[in-house]
């Protein structure tokens, strides 16, 4: 009889035992789930979805600036660098500083396309009342050039500017100049072509190409100018979403590899980020061409945002 009453406690107690176990294991599966479904939106959003023409039309442009920081805030919860803009200024770029003499940009040469040719033409214009302007500064400019385009072949048909009348690569140019300081914008002749990620590596490629051959200078990369916002709804990559995202690519490139980056683009934007009607030489056609205003806005801010 004993026997008979102990075999059933014994029974009872591995029962409640087992009883026990389960809400235990119950549990710990419960949580696993909930972990694998808190990673999934971690994941970085894919650049090449940002910037195709499939979500970059309406999609793109109806987002503005919160749907670029958004998602660089999707990459940065994936543990990657990122940099978001601030009250419209990029993060990571050179700050506020005094004015720079003339004769500081006597060593610098800037590279760019037709929105850094409009600048060049209006040095050019006002260095015959004050030849001081921008020092003894040179400019490297062609329409319709790209980073991508400009490294193709030196030809007779390819975009690359002329140096003494002479067509050779940026980088050739660069050296035969004796520039120490390259300043270089580039960008809107990629973005529809390359997308986001394949202008910023373009870009990078360039300018270890000029390196090689100029290997003591020092590098600052200008963000790319926004569109008037008439432009800013587009049926291709070239919008302001994805301007925005380009120079917050293009400070995560400068703090990769040690340059500068002048955010030309915080100086010539307005409340809403696109380009200041006042500022625009062609809002009815392309909206992204400077009047001599904004010129002298730019040369302003090249002035008073340098290494210190």
């Amino acid at each position: 009889m004993k026997i008979r009453l102990f075999a059933l406690l014994l029974a009872a107690l591995l029962l409640a035992g087992g009883c026990a176990e389960r809400p235990a294991a119950s549990s710990q599966a419960g949580e696993t789930s909930s972990a694998q479904t808190s990673a999934e939106p971690s994941q970085p959003s894919s650049q090449d979805d940002a910037s195709t023409p499939e979500s970059g039309a309406s999609d793109s442009s109806s987002g503005g600036a919160e749907s670029a920081v958004s998602e660089t805030g999707d990459a940065s919860s994936a543990g990657e660098s990122t940099t978001v803009s601030t009250n419209g200024v990029t993060q990571g770029a050179l700050p506020e500083s005094p004015r720079v003499e003339d004769s500081y940009f006597d060593d610098a040469v800037f590279i760019g396309d037709s929105v850094s040719l409009k600048l060049n033409l209006y040095v050019t214009k006002n260095r015959q009342s004050n030849p001081t302007l921008l020092g003894k500064a040179q400019f490297l400019t062609a329409g319709s050039m790209g980073s991508g385009n400009a490294l193709q072949p030196v030809s007779d048909d390819s975009i690359h500017p002329l140096y003494n009348g002479e067509k050779m690569s940026l980088a050739d140019s660069v050296a035969a100049s004796g520039a120490k300081k390259v300043y270089i914008m580039l960008g809107m002749n990629d973005l529809a072509v390359y997308g986001v990620d394949g202008a910023v590596a373009n870009m990078e490629t360039l300018l270890n190409g000029i390196l090689e051959k100029t290997p003591d200078a020092k590098i600052f990369i200008e963000t790319a100018t926004p569109l008037v916002k008439a432009k800013s709804i587009e049926t291709n990559k070239l919008n302001n979403t994805n301007v925005r995202l380009y120079n917050e690519k293009l400070a995560e490139l400068c703090a990769k590899n040690g340059w500068y980056l002048v955010d030309i683009s915080s100086a010539v934007q307005d409340s809403e980020g696109n380009l200041n009607a006042s500022y625009c030489s062609d809002p009815d056609d392309m909206g992204i061409h400077f009047t001599d205003e904004g010129c002298s806005v730019w040369i302003d801010y090249l002035y008073t945002h340098t290494p210190q």
